[in-house]
């Protein structure tokens, strides 16, 4: 019996680790903010590059640069498990937490806080060929309305 409760634990923890990994493949890599394609809001801050790389403990560090409405410049990181659960970010002036929740192999949800409030939330999907992926998210713009963004991203 103990033996059994014994592999019951193993098991469950290397499960848990292999979908934490297999949720966080599909994204690894730098993406390339393709603006052709993409549909932006008037206020929307535009995510020109977004690198996704492994770091300590199982965690992916995400790191994100582009240009606010205004055209200044923006860079925020972020070290995440795609389990659900909130975590910091760093230089983001829309949110101080972000979540992230693995759908499948090459899906993910993704909601963005600020003091402890939704501001934005959506789906970001990587291409079965894993070279491109689309982001689609759902916010409500400087006027309250709700607005929606679509952005498309090649891999380097």
């Amino acid at each position: 019996m103990k033996t059994n409760r014994t592999l019951l634990v193993v098991a469950a923890f290397w499960l848990t680790a292999a979908a934490t990994t297999f949720a966080a493949s599909a994204q690894m890599g730098t993406w390339k903010l393709n603006e052709a394609k993409s549909k932006f809001g008037p206020d929307a801050t535009k995510n020109k590059t977004v690198t996704y790389a492994a770091a300590e403990g199982g965690m992916t560090k995400v790191t994100v640069d582009g240009t606010d409405k205004d055209g200044k410049a923006v860079h925020w990181t972020t070290t995440v498990k795609f389990d659900g659960k909130p975590y910091k970010v760093e230089g983001d002036p829309v949110a101080d937490e972000v979540v992230y929740k693995s759908v499948s192999s090459q899906t993910n949800e993704i909601t963005l806080m600020k003091d402890g409030k939704v501001v934005a939330s959506g789906k970001i999907t990587v291409s079965k060929d894993g070279k491109s992926r689309v982001v689609t998210i759902s916010a409500k713009g400087a006027d309250g309305k709700k607005m929606s963004e679509k952005a498309y991203y090649d891999k380097e």
